[in-house]
């Protein structure tokens, strides 16, 4: 990530101030008695950074994609030769959004565009949490509908919809499976994989998984899912961050008969080449509405614990999964007031000025942080009001909660977590398609 001295920044906020007069706030964060709301841009009129030709979003930050720059990495996507023979002649359905996406000779389109383009026979879109274009809010009711661009009548897996209906996949010869993932436990794209892969089995359909690199690599962290706690958000006995590709994932749901009565598809994964988990990936799509770029990915394992409690990770701000702060913690030199945006039309704290730490600028992390949560619950004055029962889906067990309460330390937490790490690690291993 980029950062920008004081001094720069204060000078092309005070530039852009003058020539923005009189645009909408959508989300304003305080830090010290400078403010930034989502119409500060560190960026001049082509889009590139004041400091040359280093792409940047929005709020400053390096543009997500930018550090693949050099990598010949090619995703199960763009090795099309691998998985078109086995498309030829067959009605296809495909399960993606916006992060589908193929690119040959520098061009870049969405994997729907480029299979109707080659002439392969798709019938129906499925899409998961976020809708087709990747624009609804966390959680949001998605509704089936049809792809204006192309007419093709789309499919939501999420809601009361999540696994696919025997009369949805009747007349699909076989399923496609192209979703980018981030690594994480709670993260839904691998539950909605865990029901197209049980759809698929019982209705005799193959499937096809376009692998994509990891954003987290190889990190593996977290406490893991106890079988009493399954839900959308955590569906299987892994840690939070489970350090696999979703094509590799896929495998192990399978190998483990973790889909109902141990049922198991007929899965092939189409890899990606010239790629192993210790290069860094930045993704080139933002993979949800409030993962913007690549400080929110790496950070979200951490802050998303703080959805399970009284304390806002940003929605509502421009920087989600970047911050953290609520009403109820100490006065700082650091605040923000959420307001609805993309992918935060109701945020928490909605027009009320919350108090915490800005974490854009700070550096990536290699596991799972436990300190922001911490010190938040410690600065909390009434304490009986931080958590709230999604905080025990969210991490998969009620000890978390208990040993904050009991004012463990970060690392006798991690301690805890070390046997069921290793076990995990163990039966990881016979998945891996990439190197570590």
């Amino acid at each position: 990530m980029v950062s920008f001295s004081f001094f720069k920044n204060t000078v092309l906020f005070s530039l852009i101030l003058v020539a923005a007069c009189g645009n909408s706030v959508k989300g304003k964060i305080n830090s010290g008695s400078e403010k930034i709301t989502d119409d500060r841009r560190e960026i001049i009129d082509n889009g590139q950074s004041a400091r040359g030709n280093e792409q940047l979003t929005d709020n400053g930050q390096l543009a997500i994609g930018k550090k693949n720059e050099g990598l010949n990495i090619k995703t199960g996507a763009d090795n099309f030769e691998k998985y078109l023979p086995l498309l030829k002649g067959k009605k296809v359905g495909i399960v993606t959004n916006q992060t589908g996406t193929i690119t040959i000779n520098g061009k870049t389109e969405n994997i729907v565009d480029f299979l109707i383009s080659q002439k392969t026979d798709l019938k129906k879109i499925f899409a998961p949490e976020h809708g087709f274009r990747g624009t609804a809010d966390a959680g949001e009711h998605i509704k089936d509908g049809k792809d204006t661009k192309t007419g093709l009548p789309i499919i939501s897996l999420y809601g009361n919809n999540k696994k696919p209906k025997p009369e949805q996949l009747a007349g699909i010869d076989v399923l496609v499976f192209d979703l980018q993932d981030v690594g994480a436990r709670f993260y839904t794209y691998i539950s909605s994989l865990h029901y197209i892969m049980e759809a698929c089995a019982e209705n005799n359909i193959p499937l096809i998984i376009l692998d994509r690199p990891n954003p987290n690599g190889g990190i593996i962290d977290g406490p893991v899912l106890e079988k009493e706690h399954t839900s959308f958000i955590g569906m299987h006995p892994i840690p939070t961050l489970h350090g696999m590709t979703i094509g590799e994932y896929g495998k192990m749901i399978n190998g483990e008969k973790w889909l109902k009565d141990g049922v198991q598809c007929k899965l092939t994964v189409i890899p990606c080449t010239d790629y192993n988990r210790t290069m860094p990936y930045s993704l080139p799509v933002k993979p949800s509405p409030n993962l913007p770029n690549d400080q929110a990915i790496n950070l979200y394992a951490s802050l998303c614990f703080f959805e399970g409690t009284n304390v806002s990770m940003g929605r509502g701000t421009n920087k989600q999964f970047q911050l953290y702060g609520s009403p109820y913690l100490p006065k700082t030199g650091f605040s923000f007031t959420p307001e609805p945006n993309e992918g935060a039309k109701d945020p928490q704290y909605k027009g009320v000025l919350c108090y915490g730490e800005d974490l854009s600028k700070a550096p990536q992390v290699t596991r799972i942080e436990l300190k922001w949560l911490i010190k938040a619950y410690n600065a909390t004055e009434d304490k009986s009001k931080f958590f709230i029962p999604f905080f025990t889906k969210l991490a998969g067990t009620k000890v978390l909660q208990q040993q904050i309460e009991a004012g463990k330390t970060q690392w006798e937490i991690r301690k805890s977590w070390e046997l069921g790490l290793e076990q995990f690690k163990t039966m990881r291993k016979k998945y891996l398609i990439y190197a570590e």
